[in-house]
């Protein structure tokens, strides 16, 4: 599976449960209530400003860790 910015949130929460944590250090908002928000990574992102190379970053960090959690 390949993570990318148009990935729903509650996609990227059911196949990388640690991707809350290290969402959450970016101020991304990706939980409400026990469950998660409504949107993509790349919409998630935008809301709190950030952009075009940022969100590649994410993208790319998610990747990497999400190969970690399967090797």
């Amino acid at each position: 599976m390949k993570i990318t910015g148009n990935i729903s949130i509650e996609e990227l929460m059911e196949i990388l449960p640690e991707a809350v944590s290290y969402l959450s250090k970016k101020e991304i908002r990706c939980i409400r209530c026990g469950e998660p928000i409504w949107g993509t990574l790349e919409e998630a992102s935008r809301e709190k400003g950030f952009g075009d190379d940022e969100i590649k970053q994410f993208v790319q960090d998610l990747n990497e860790l999400y190969e970690s959690m399967n090797q």
